[in-house]
């Protein structure tokens, strides 16, 4: 499992800089750098004021991983040790990234 931080506070599983879900998928077949990935599992906290009272934030998941060019990938699952999802702000998944990502 990867050790996950996750500052995109506005995403409705944030909580502490962790994630509340069991697993992400980091989105960007062809990307060839970090702009051009994504948090697919972004979900935006419109209200601002929604708490996760039914899962426990993780700090570590798994992370399947659609970017291919990334060196992490390995059939389509990330083995870095740890990760970095940015874009606090995000309205939606586009405006988030993996700060991890490496082109092989």
């Amino acid at each position: 499992m990867t050790k996950l931080e996750c500052s995109v506070e506005n995403c409705v599983h944030n909580a502490d800089q962790c994630c509340c879900r069991g697993s992400i998928l980091v989105d960007g077949h062809g990307a060839r750098d970090a702009e051009g990935t994504c948090c697919a599992s972004f979900e935006e906290n419109k209200g601002g004021s929604f708490k996760n009272l039914f899962k426990t934030p993780e700090t570590r998941l798994e992370v399947d991983c659609d970017a291919v060019n990334c060196v992490y990938n390995e059939d389509c699952c990330c083995t870095a040790s740890g990760i970095c999802i940015c874009g606090n702000g995000a309205c939606d998944c586009e405006n988030t990234r993996c700060a991890t990502y490496k082109a092989k």
